[in-house]
């Protein structure tokens, strides 16, 4: 017991699937999570120790199940040191042509679902008076894009949560790490709803040519361990940051002629 322990969402594929191999290789108990079962067993499977993990298919839509979930994934090891919110899903779809539905679903999941599955865990950390989380957001949580405009804008939310939820629990010793990555190379842009609601089914050239998702997963890892309040992961895009504090009107004629879809 003596072994830390990790839940990950979204530990399917990509970003999540990467970090659940760091963590079981650095000695981490890991819950994986998300919707296909199938999946994490292969996730499972292919990691170093596969007895160091333990499947929790979780879908973030369904919120109702989540007091349920939390109660099976504290049973699995016994107690959880550390929540690594993965699960998501992108968007690749102008605001014009984007129905109010598929904008609530894109918040429904990349917001309400994180903030549903917190608060479901929260007590656990509050009564054990630690514990930790760690948020994929993303670049596009501190500055908008074309293309995302609800995705960014879940990111952003998930932001002002999270500082909070640190600002509030400080004295409970609860840990929150916001983790930004840029272009990274998974399937995110596959999978990330148009306009009408169905994924893309393409890569995105800068997702293709991005940090690989184990890279990725080194920076998160380290990320964590040092609970940093936020960190920048990926490329020369993650230059952005700064460029939109300091040069704003600069950044946004950038953004402007940029192929950013």
């Amino acid at each position: 017991m003596s072994q830390q322990v990790i839940w990950i969402t979204g530990a399917s594929s990509g970003i999540g699937e990467a970090s659940a191999y760091k963590f079981v290789n650095e000695g981490y108990l890991v819950i994986l999570s998300a919707r296909n079962r199938e999946a994490l067993e292969r996730v499972k499977a292919s990691s170093s120790n596969p007895g160091n993990c333990k499947v929790l298919s979780l879908d973030l839509i369904d919120q109702a199940t989540f007091e349920e979930k939390t109660k099976e994934a504290i049973a699995a090891f016994g107690h959880i040191d550390l929540m690594l919110h993965n699960g998501g899903i992108s968007q690749r779809s102008l605001i014009r042509d984007t129905p109010i539905e598929v904008d609530r679903k894109l918040m429904e999941v990349n917001f309400f679902g994180t903030v549903a599955l917190t608060k479901a865990l929260l007590p656990h950390f509050i009564s054990r008076k630690s514990g930790q989380f760690g948020v994929i957001s993303s670049l596009v949580g501190k500055f908008g894009s074309p293309y995302r405009s609800s995705y960014a804008a879940a990111k952003h939310a998930l932001h002002g949560f999270f500082e909070s939820l640190r600002l509030e629990h400080f004295n409970d010793h609860i840990a929150v790490t916001m983790i930004c990555p840029g272009f990274i190379k998974t399937d995110v842009s596959k999978n990330a709803l148009t306009a009408d609601g169905s994924p893309l089914n393409e890569m995105d050239k800068a997702q293709e040519n991005g940090m690989s998702a184990g890279a990725c997963a080194t920076e998160i890892f380290k990320a964590l361990k040092h609970k940093k309040e936020e960190v920048y992961i990926g490329g020369k895009e993650t230059m952005g940051i700064y460029l939109k504090r300091f040069l704003p009107t600069i950044f946004t004629k950038i953004l402007r002629k940029s192929e950013v879809r």
